[in-house]
């Protein structure tokens, strides 16, 4: 039985509760349950979300944990409880935290001179904050040895499902994010942002065209062939495209080639040439190319990059 203390403050936001459900699934999963679950806080008793309503609690204590999860609030913590985060490291095999949660353990020391991430709102003010520690401000999550740190609070759910793959396995894990209707888990390297979120087409019809787009990758996508899909001339159809997205639509398509490529890379076995044709790219030098411009690294590098966060989590 491994022992999980979930830490809530004030203000705590109540997304984050979604985190327990990855644990309470791998217990009924188990022929008996794998994980004893506490919720905890500074004094115990009851704790107001940031939702309004109050969740009961047990107060912290140094007592043993296997794995501390801190979550995301907007309220300054105490001292008490920085202290309380800043001793989680003598007697907890594994500190984890989601969104803001990072700024609690960067207050408490912990991530001096390591690697972490947090939501990409607020990550440049936590490099300003605290300028020893290494933040990456483009990730779901990372594990920076016993530290785990993560994104917004849906990604403190693929930090969950990789917590319990590196306790169970993958089979368990890949069976866990099923069963909540999830995908497996992204990986920890995997971009925070979606460029069809990013670009935000305000009419159907422009949404329509970047749906086909992005279902349809490894075709040309030229102007003529999504003018189509809108039903408006080549013409007209860059012009509104434009206008609602603020990009060309060669610029968008290449957002959408990169963030496909970068996924297989970090996910998957294919090669690098697999890579570059499936997702229209053609040649690897052409996907090289725009990795470079867009990430200021070759498709090498990030996929030795995601794979070596996987080794870390192994």
């Amino acid at each position: 039985m491994q022992k999980v203390g979930f830490v809530v403050t004030p203000g705590y936001s109540t997304m984050g509760f979604a985190v327990i459900t990855a644990f309470e699934v791998a217990n009924l999963m188990a022929s008996e349950p794998v994980y004893e679950l506490h919720l905890l806080s500074e004094h115990g008793g009851k704790v107001q979300t940031s939702a309004g309503f109050d969740v009961m609690t047990e107060s912290m204590a140094d007592t043993q944990y296997d794995l501390l999860l801190f979550g995301a609030t907007m309220e300054q913590a105490s001292p008490t409880t920085i202290h309380f985060v800043r001793q989680a490291a003598a007697y907890a095999r594994r500190v984890a935290a989601a969104c803001l949660g990072t700024f609690l353990l960067a207050e408490a020391g912990l991530l001096e001179g390591r690697r972490a991430t947090t939501h990409w709102m607020y990550a440049r003010d936590l490099q300003q904050r605290f300028p020893g520690i290494s933040v990456e401000e483009d990730k779901i999550f990372i594990c920076d040895g016993p530290y785990w740190t993560s994104a917004g609070m849906t990604a403190a759910i693929d930090l969950a499902l990789a917590l319990i793959e590196d306790d169970l396995g993958a089979d368990i894990a890949r069976t866990i994010a099923r069963k909540l209707v999830l995908y497996h888990r992204r990986a920890g390297g995997q971009s925070q942002f979606s460029s069809l979120l990013e670009l935000e087409p305000k009419s159907d019809r422009i949404q329509k065209v970047m749906t086909y787009a992005r279902a349809h990758l490894e075709n040309a996508l030229s102007v003529e062939e999504l003018a189509a899909v809108a039903n408006l001339s080549p013409r007209q159809f860059s012009r509104s495209f434009q206008a609602e997205t603020g990009q060309s639509p060669a610029r968008a398509i290449e957002h959408l080639r990169l963030e496909s490529a970068r996924m297989l890379l970090e996910t998957s076995a294919r090669s690098i040439d697999e890579v570059a044709r499936q997702t229209g790219f053609g040649e690897r030098d052409r996907m090289r190319r725009a990795f470079l411009r867009a990430y200021g690294q070759p498709p090498q590098v990030i996929r030795r990059q995601a794979r070596g966060d996987e080794e870390l989590q192994a």
